[in-house]
């Protein structure tokens, strides 16, 4: 079974989404600050039941912020938003933690609009919880010029799972899920990194929404609230009080318990089917099955230009790409999906996949990049997750090096090169760390490019 990943414009933002399985539309909202992401495996269990939609929400994962000072009805009505623009009028919905809140919001503008709604958890906060998170809950996010924001972030991300709020380190608060997983904090951070400040919107959206379950004569849709042992908001079940006819709240044992507890009630009612979904002409995820790989390959630009680039080893496509280009991520770059098995390292290996790009928009040349100065090996050090995230640190100081030398572990006079000092504002030197984060493949990319001159 294949996620599929697509762009579509709403209004003046393109928002991002996934796509899995068939039968009728099932919406799921993340929590914040995740992405689209956290749902991938839900979404290869629940598919053989619906067709599963799972949107980035503004400002998260690759879709566009709301502007302004968006509130949680904003992001409410931008669930109703893309719904319109995908030519959805009814479907089921399901949401966790934050999502549930985007969705009971929602539900309450437009409660016609979703057959049978499922949720994890429902935070009711009380006055003393709220005036704890205060602003020390959500504090801005900036890139720093030497990387000091990427410590602070390591270690919230971490602690989260420790303690709730996070920053409150105190028996009272210590958490009974706790771990150091460098994956699982890995998985947080990344979506972080993507979302920055933008995280402050989406989030406090959330923080500040009104926590008033509609009231009990109130014609909804029905609803299963769910929470599960080790979730802090399971606790939050006792406070939702009366409920609508045909919702129903309660304590369940463990996460897969909440999963099956909210398919069951999701998959009983009767839900309208769906047909095509309409996207962007200008971006968007192709479906490649060569030897040795099959997944997706991201590209923007004109499908119909002449010519395709292809970037260096360890970067992304170009974000901004001109009227008459068109841009893809290699295999195990950017957006696109990695390697299968063991990633080639020659170009017999890696032409397949970019001639099968070339083909599909029928681009007449491609332009390849010459690979740069230096030792494979030692050009792309080794990112995988450690359990003290010095792995961000070790690729920031990378991204920055390599603007002041070439070979950039060769910090001499002799190895010396020019460079444009609006280069190095905190932001773009994040939009090129996160683009060697995600460059698993960069190593590969560059002996491939040395074995095609050679």
């Amino acid at each position: 079974m294949i996620i599929t990943r697509h762009f579509i414009r709403v209004g003046d933002r393109t928002v991002h989404y996934r796509k899995a399985g068939s039968g009728p539309v099932l919406l799921m909202v993340h929590q914040s600050p995740r992405s689209s992401a956290e749902y991938e495996v839900l979404m290869e269990t629940w598919a053989p039941h619906f067709t599963c939609i799972a949107p980035d929400t503004p400002g998260f994962g690759q879709s566009d912020p709301l502007p302004g000072n968006p509130d949680i009805n904003d992001f409410a009505r931008a669930v109703h938003d893309l719904l319109d623009a995908l030519g959805i009028d009814r479907c089921a919905a399901y949401g966790f933690h934050s999502g549930a809140i985007i969705l009971m919001t929602a539900i309450k503008q437009q409660p016609g609009r979703f057959t049978r709604v499922a949720m994890g958890g429902y935070a009711v906060w009380t006055p003393d919880e709220m005036a704890l998170f205060g602003d020390a809950y959500l504090p801005p996010f900036h890139p720093s010029d030497y990387g000091e924001h990427l410590t602070w972030l390591w270690n919230r991300i971490l602690e989260q799972s420790w303690f709730f709020p996070w920053f409150a380190t105190d028996e009272t608060h210590r958490l009974t899920v706790a771990h150091d997983d460098p994956d699982r904090v890995d998985a947080v951070v990344r979506e972080m990194l993507d979302a920055g400040n933008a995280y402050q919107a989406g989030y406090g959206a959330v923080l500040r929404a009104p926590r008033d379950i509609p009231p009990p004569d109130a014609v909804m849709p029905p609803c299963l609230i769910t929470a599960y042992d080790g979730d802090p908001l399971q606790e939050h079940i006792d406070r939702l009080g009366e409920m609508p006819a045909g919702w129903e709240a309660r304590k369940v044992a463990t996460p897969e318990n909440h999963q099956q507890a909210s398919l069951d009630h999701l998959f009983a009612g009767d839900h309208p089917q769906i047909g095509a979904l309409p996207e962007t002409k200008d971006r968007g995820f192709l479906h490649v099955a060569v030897a040795g790989f099959e997944g997706l390959i991201h590209w923007r630009g004109n499908p119909e230009a002449d010519t395709l680039h292809l970037h260096e080893p360890g970067r992304a496509l170009a974000t901004d790409p001109a009227p008459d280009a068109l841009f893809m991520d290699l295999p195990g770059h950017g957006l696109s999906d990695g390697w299968n098995g063991e990633t080639p390292k020659d170009w017999v290996g890696w032409a397949p996949v970019i001639d099968a790009v070339t083909a599909h928009f029928g681009a007449a040349r491609t332009v390849v990049p010459p690979p740069l100065s230096g030792d494979p090996a030692r050009l792309y050090p080794d990112l995988d997750p450690d359990r003290f995230g010095a792995y961000l640190t070790t690729a920031w100081q990378v991204v920055r090096a390599r603007h002041f030398f070439e070979p950039w572990y060769e910090a001499d006079t002799a190895h010396a090169r020019p460079f444009d000092p609006a280069a190095l504002t905190p932001e773009r030197l994040a939009a090129e760390h996160r683009d060697l984060l995600r460059a698993r493949a960069a190593q590969a990319w560059h002996r491939a490019l040395l074995d095609k001159e050679s």
